[in-house]
């Protein structure tokens, strides 16, 4: 499942984040959005965990829990149209 994760702190690493998640069950990747053209980080990014169950309950807790002073804001991503 692919999993959108917002609010985050700009110094944020994609390490951290991955840190946070694995705690739920495997993350097989994630990735930290960037500006293109100043390659500074956008707020938000997308977690990859393939088990549907630990990604849910993932969702389900970490939505609104603080990190590194920012509430995330964390649910299913949406395909892009």
């Amino acid at each position: 499942m692919n999993i959108y994760v917002g609010n985050l702190n700009y110094k944020l690493q994609e390490s951290e984040l991955e840190e946070v998640f694995s705690e739920y069950g495997e993350v097989s990747s994630v990735k930290l959005i960037k500006d293109k053209y100043t390659g500074k980080a956008k707020g938000f990014g997308f977690v990859e965990m393939p088990d549907d169950e630990a990604a849910n309950k993932a969702i389900e807790e970490l939505d609104g829990k603080e990190l590194s002073g920012r509430q995330m804001k964390v649910n299913k991503a949406r395909s892009r149209n």
